[in-house]
């Protein structure tokens, strides 16, 4: 991410860091399990959660590792992690300003890295990968989890204009089929990969990110005017509620 992107980025979440900490959506769901699972036997292990976002994978992780570094680019939204960690009792957690293409962490400084809802924003998906790849000892573990892209060009382009409709932060959600491609040109082996469905309540969805009324109403013009094709595929409700596809890649470093 150019320092630009990062500051753009870390300017917009700034205001909203705390509704990522209380966000439903984020704070639950089998992905986390998945994860908690995945750390069963990592006592003593340094873990990354890059793009910690609220933190909740870093709560999730903080009582089965060692040591938990939680990396992202608003120095707003570590705060607030930061005293959640504090008020939940969780001392191993710390905190660092960093982005996906520059980790200011050393080679095979990790045991894991963890990463969730957050590579939609990179900058530069491969150059992120690289640098994850860098910082994991061989034989690490990682672990990815995104909202992905519909591979139909039709669905794929309404995705994302309501993402960026929302959210002018947004870079790209990616195929299932670019990320495995991106991940094994990083070095990666995948080992397990699961898709689910999220369900987005229209009003919640938008509150988090603060959008203005004539987005909003941009993303339901849009919505009303998509071809049946899209509008069944992402269960589109008549409050502009809707379905997406959430991916979970369980890896190892080559």
């Amino acid at each position: 991410m150019s320092e630009t992107q990062q500051d753009y980025a870390a300017a917009h979440y700034a205001p909203r860091a705390a509704g990522y900490v209380t966000s439903a959506v984020h704070a639950a769901g089998p992905d986390l399990d998945q994860i908690e699972a995945l750390l069963a036997g990592m006592a003593g292990a340094a873990v990354l959660d890059l793009g910690c976002g609220g933190g909740h994978v870093a709560f999730r992780a903080a009582p089965h590792v060692g040591r938990v570094v939680a990396v992202d680019v608003t120095p707003a939204m570590l705060a607030q992690v930061a005293a959640e960690a504090a008020g939940r009792g969780l001392a191993n957690i710390e905190t660092l300003r960093g982005a996906a293409e520059a980790l200011p962490c050393a080679a095979a400084e990790f045991d894991g890295v963890l990463c969730r809802f957050s590579a939609h924003h990179w900058n530069d998906l491969e150059a992120g990968l690289r640098e994850v790849r860098r910082v994991l000892k061989p034989g690490g573990l990682g672990v990815f989890i995104d909202t992905v892209a519909p591979a139909p060009r039709v669905l794929d382009t309404h995705l994302q204009a309501i993402e960026l409709l929302r959210d002018p932060s947004h870079v790209r959600n990616y195929t299932v089929a670019e990320w495995v491609a991106a991940l094994g040109a990083a070095g990666f082996t995948l080992e397990d990969f699961r898709l689910r469905r999220l369900h987005m309540d229209f009003p919640v969805w938008l509150a988090r990110t603060q959008t203005p009324p004539a987005l909003a109403a941009a993303i339901r013009q849009l919505q009303h005017n998509a071809p049946e094709a899209v509008r069944r595929y992402f269960a589109v409700g008549e409050d502009g509620s809707f379905a997406i596809d959430s991916a979970t890649f369980v890896l190892r470093a080559g």
